[in-house]
C-alpha cells in the first residue's frame, strides 16, 4: 500500500472516530479492520485506472508531437515560398516604379504642383468666409491631397477641373455680397438664425453688427466687443439699400485689423486707466468749466448793463457797477475834490472782488492739474517698476496697467490745464474790461467835477485883466 492511501485511510478513520464520538456511538475493533480493507480495494482499483490513462496519454502524445512535426515542416516550406514571393515582388515594385517615373517625366512635376495647390486651396478655403457657404469642398481637397500624397495615384482630369472650378469659385465669391441664412451664436450665448450679409472673403455683418467665423469650430458668433459707432451706422445704412453704392468699413486682412480695433480702449476705459487721481482731474476740470460758464454769463450780463447804462449817465441805476458809481458820484457833490476822488474808489474797489470772483480759483486749477498728472505718472511708475520686480520683463501685459495710469494721468492733466488757462485768461480780460470802463468812467467824473469847481486861475503881472473862475477861492500872494 502507497504512502497516500495509508493517509487516506488514517484520515477516514480519524473522522469516522470524531463522528462517532460527536455521536457517542463506538466501533469495534473488526468493524474498523473491515473499513481498511474495503479503503484499500478502493485505492487499488482508482491506482489502476489512473496507471492506464497515463499510459493511454502517452500515446497520444506522440501522436500530436508527430502531427506538428509535420505542420511545422509543411509551415516552414510555406515560409520559404512566400520569402521568394516578397523578393520577387520587392523587384517587380522596383522595376514597376522606374517604369512610372520614366514615363511620367515632366508631368511628375505637374502634379506635384497639383498637389501643393491642392493643400494651399484647402488652407485658404477653410479659413475663407464662404467655407459657410460651401462647406463639402474641404472633404473633396483633403481626399485629394491624401490620394497623391500617401499613394501612386495620380488625380484624375475630373480632380483636377474640379480644383480649378473651386479654384475659380473663390474668386469669383471674393467679389460678391451675398446675403444667407446662417446659425448665430449671439454674443448673449444664444443660437439663432437670421439673415447674415457676406462682403466678399472679408466680413460678416447682420442687424447693423459684426460678426466672426471660427474655422475650428465652424460656427459664426458675434463680436462681443464691437468698433465705435460710426462703423455700426455704416452696416445698418448698407444693409437697408436695395441699389447703388454705399460706404461700409471692410477688413482687407480678414479679420486681424477688426479684431485689433475692437481691443483698442473706449474713451470710457481709457478715464478708468487713470485712477482716482485722473477722476480728480477731471473734477477740477468739470468745476473749472463750471466757473468759467458762470463767470462768462454774470459777466456778459455785468457788460450789458454797463453799456446801458453808459447811454443814460444822468439816470444812475443800482443794479449794475456804473449805476452804483453814478449814485456815489451824485451822492458826493458837496465834498471837495479829493474826497470825491475816494469815494469813487472806495466804490470802483467794491465793485472788483464781484468782477474778479472765482478767477483766482481758475488760475490755481490749471495749475495744480498738471501737478497731478505728474502724481498720477509717478504713481504709474511705481506700479510698472513693482510688477517688474515680481514678474520679469517677460510679459508686456504686466506692465500695461501701470504704463497706462501714468500716460492717461498725464494726458488728463494737460487736457484739463490747457483750457483752463485759455479760459481764465477770458474771463479775467472780461473782468478788467468792465474794470477799465468803470475806472474811465470814474476819471471822467472826477475830470467833470473838477471842471465845475475849478480854483481861479491867476494870469501874469503884465496882464492886464485877472481870469478868474466862479466859486474859486481866492490864491495866496
Amino acid at each position: 500500500m502507497s504512502i497516500r492511501s495509508l493517509i487516506s485511510v488514517a484520515t477516514l478513520g480519524c473522522a469516522l472516530i470524531l463522528g462517532q464520538a460527536q455521536a457517542a456511538e463506538t466501533l469495534s475493533l473488526d468493524a474498523l479492520l473491515k473499513q481498511v480493507q474495503q479503503g484499500r480495494v478502493t485505492d487499488a482499483r482508482i491506482n489502476k485506472q489512473r496507471e492506464q490513462r497515463f499510459r493511454t496519454d502517452r500515446a497520444n502524445q506522440k501522436k500530436l508531437l508527430a502531427e506538428m512535426k509535420a505542420k511545422r515542416k509543411a509551415e516552414e516550406a510555406r515560409s520559404a515560398k512566400m520569402e521568394k514571393q516578397f523578393d520577387a515582388n520587392e523587384k517587380k515594385i522596383a522595376e514597376l516604379t522606374e517604369t512610372l517615373k520614366n514615363r511620367l517625366g515632366s508631368l511628375k512635376e505637374l502634379f506635384g504642383v497639383l498637389q501643393q495647390a491642392a493643400g494651399d486651396a484647402r488652407g485658404q478655403f477653410e479659413n475663407s468666409l464662404t467655407q459657410i457657404q460651401y462647406p463639402d469642398r474641404g472633404q473633396f481637397l483633403s481626399e485629394l491631397v491624401e490620394k497623391m500624397g500617401s499613394s501612386s495615384q495620380l488625380a484624375s482630369i475630373d480632380d483636377i477641373e474640379r480644383l480649378w472650378y473651386e479654384l475659380q469659385r473663390e474668386m469669383t465669391e471674393s467679389g460678391r455680397v451675398v446675403r444667407l441664412p446662417v446659425e448665430i451664436i449671439a454674443a448673449n450665448g444664444d443660437k439663432v438664425t437670421r439673415p447674415v450679409t457676406r462682403i466678399g472673403v472679408f466680413n460678416l455683418v447682420s442687424q447693423g453688427k459684426y460678426l466672426e467665423y471660427i474655422p475650428e469650430t465652424g460656427k459664426v458668433v458675434e463680436l462681443n466687443r464691437q468698433p465705435p459707432r460710426r462703423y455700426l451706422k455704416a452696416i445698418e445704412n448698407f444693409e437697408a439699400a436695395k441699389d447703388g453704392v454705399h460706404p461700409l468699413g471692410i477688413d482687407p486682412s480678414r479679420g486681424q485689423i477688426l479684431s485689433l480695433l475692437v481691443e483698442s480702449p473706449s474713451l470710457r476705459e481709457r478715464i478708468d486707466q487713470g485712477g482716482v487721481v485722473g477722476y480728480v482731474i477731471i473734477a477740477l476740470g468739470a468745476l473749472a468749466l463750471l466757473i468759467v460758464l458762470e463767470r462768462l454769463l454774470v459777466l456778459g450780463i455785468t457788460g450789458l448793463k454797463v453799456r446801458s447804462q453808459m447811454k443814460h449817465l444822468d439816470q444812475p441805476k443800482k443794479n449794475n457797477p456804473l449805476g452804483r458809481i453814478l449814485s456815489a458820484y451824485h451822492e458826493n457833490q458837496d465834498v471837495d475834490l479829493e474826497t470825491l476822488e475816494l469815494k469813487l474808489g472806495e466804490a470802483i474797489l467794491h465793485e472788483a472782488p464781484k468782477l474778479n470772483r472765482r478767477v483766482m480759483l481758475l488760475k490755481i486749477i490749471y495749475v495744480v492739474a498738471p501737478l497731478l498728472g505728474l502724481l498720477g505718472t509717478v504713481t504709474g511708475m511705481i506700479i510698472t517698476f513693482q510688477a517688474i520686480t515680481l514678474f520679469g520683463t517677460g510679459d508686456p501685459k504686466l506692465m500695461a496697467g501701470g504704463i497706462s495710469q501714468a500716460l492717461v494721468t498725464t494726458v488728463l492733466g494737460l487736457v484739463v490745464a490747457i483750457p483752463t488757462v485759455l479760459l481764465h485768461t477770458l474771463v479775467a480780460s472780461r473782468a478788467r474790461s468792465i474794470q477799465q470802463v468803470l475806472e474811465e468812467q470814474a476819471a471822467g467824473m472826477v475830470a467833470e467835477y473838477a471842471e465845475q469847481h475849478a480854483r481861479p486861475i491867476c494870469g501874469d503881472k503884465d496882464d492886464d485883466d485877472d481870469i478868474t473862475q466862479p466859486n474859486a477861492e481866492p490864491q495866496p500872494a
